[in-house]
């Protein structure tokens, strides 16, 4: 009981930490609370409505793993370095795909909605 405890404060002060240094973490924090009133709104059903909310929280999972990237990159070297470079660019990669698969299933369940589909 005592690792499940201290894995929870290890991982509630890493997405404080986040939220404090990242602007992209605050804005996908800030699309989440909008999604969770909005997916009841467009989601066709219950289910649909829980996986638009999973695919936002999904963005701000891959968001903070790539947060992790950089800030350990940044601590090996703060020099230039092109390899470093590259894990960045792939973890902004990822970041990217998730937010055209979010979006995808948004606009998938919106045209659902609509009766376009």
């Amino acid at each position: 009981m005592l690792r499940f405890w201290r894995a929870t404060i290890n991982s509630w002060n890493g997405l404080i930490f986040a939220i404090r240094s990242e602007q992209a973490v605050r804005e996908e924090l800030a699309a989440l609370i909008l999604a969770l009133p909005a997916a009841w709104l467009v989601g066709a059903t219950v289910m649909r409505a829980v996986e638009l909310v999973a695919t936002v929280v999904l963005v701000l999972v891959v968001e903070l793993l790539n947060t992790a990237i950089e800030k350990l990159a940044d601590r090996l070297t703060m020099d230039r370095d092109p390899k470093i470079k590259h894990v960045k660019d792939m973890g902004s990669a990822a970041v990217g795909v998730t937010l055209i698969m979010a979006g995808l299933f948004w606009l998938f369940a919106i045209a659902e909605r609509l009766g376009v589909i």
